[in-house]
């Protein structure tokens, strides 16, 4: 069996300092000449050198690795979320271990337990549950963490970093337009409302009503299938089609619908095309994230735009500062501007 590559090797051969190697090796190359660095990496790949990682955290304190715990890739939204978070974090020279939750806290720990027993130090979640009591105690031993779309403490929570938009005012801007265009009857389309993210968005819906003099009718208000409760991250659309339809069929129903996201907004269009109702003609439509899909549906989805990969760069940016120790001090919950995107699934109240 050969030896085992050593940074002596890769120094040798690419003839250069050992300490140069280690520079390169954790990401210190701000002074390192450009061809200094191309030597480097095309030794380590001839090499065929692997870093020994627990040796690097014995050093350093800590694993080159986020963690990021999505309810759903199922979702576009969370898929680009992760390819974004990866993206900023191997700039930095960290890598990203990626777990589906369902936002169930108990798979959320589970995931938890498992990276910091790998010396994960921070990791992101994008679950907005009401309560983080279920890491508190890693949060306590150490653990950094980073909540996105929520802000960073609610109740008896330990605070921690976050980042969000603000989904009160943004859910408010998307029921203005629903109002500016005339519609009067406008259903809130969601699964379950357990998430603070999707509280607030259905706060900001009936604050927008309330505020044009209508007392928001909780019968418009379709939040899921109470047989079966769920967040529907990954039924989103059959979950749109099924609120969509009874919606629909009610005794008063409305002639505009504002969805959870993206994909109960696609739903919707399922729900309408089922019963024969026209898009926008008959019904108005609106969703939140903008993933890429709303461009291209028919007609094309007016929805809220959240700044996804700007969110991300400032996640892993703050996430990795905290795990090497160059960003202290109280946690911050940082919140972005979000926009509305008129495309053609709105129309003005025939």
């Amino acid at each position: 069996m050969p030896s085992k590559v050593t940074i002596s090797d890769v120094a040798s051969k690419a003839g250069v300092s050992p300490s140069s190697v280690s520079n390169y090796l954790n990401n210190r190359e701000g002074q390192m000449r450009p061809l200094t660095r191309e030597k480097i990496e095309l030794t380590i790949s001839e090499l065929g050198y692997i870093p020994n990682r627990a040796a690097q955290q014995l050093k350093t304190g800590y694993s080159p690795v986020l963690g990021l715990i999505v309810p759903s890739v199922a979702n576009p939204f969370f898929g680009v979320f992760a390819r974004h978070i990866e993206n900023a974090a191997l700039k930095l020279g960290f890598k990203v271990f990626l777990g589906n939750s369902e936002r169930s806290p108990e798979l959320e720990r589970s995931y938890v337990s498992e990276l910091w027993g790998y010396g994960v130090k921070g990791i992101i979640l994008g679950s907005s549950l009401t309560s983080l009591d279920h890491l508190n105690d890693f949060i306590e031993q150490g653990l950094h963490v980073m909540v996105f779309d929520r802000p960073g403490a609610r109740g008896h929570d330990i605070p921690v970093d976050s980042i969000s938009v603000d989904n009160m005012n943004a859910a408010r801007l998307a029921t203005r337009h629903l109002l500016s265009l005339g519609h009067r009857r406008i259903g809130f389309l969601s699964g379950s409302i357990q998430s603070i993210n999707r509280m607030d968005r259905l706060e900001g819906y009936r604050t927008a009503l309330q505020e044009t003099g209508i007392e928001p009718d909780p019968t418009l208000v379709w939040e899921g299938i109470h047989s079966q409760p769920q967040f529907g991250d990954t039924e989103a659309i059959e979950l749109g089609r099924i609120g969509t339809q009874q919606l629909l069929n009610s005794a008063n129903p409305p002639t505009a619908i504002f969805a959870i996201n993206d994909m109960y907004a696609f739903g919707a269009y399922a729900g309408a095309n089922d019963l024969g109702i026209s898009i926008p003609d008959q019904l108005s439509v609106i969703g939140f994230d903008d993933i890429i899909l709303t461009q291209v549906v028919q007609p094309p989805l007016t929805t809220i735009k959240q700044p996804i990969r700007e969110m991300s760069r400032i996640a892993v940016e703050r996430m990795v500062g905290r795990v090497q120790g160059t960003v202290t001090g109280p946690v911050v919950h940082q919140s972005l501007h979000a926009d509305l995107i008129v495309r053609a699934s709105t129309a003005r109240k025939s």
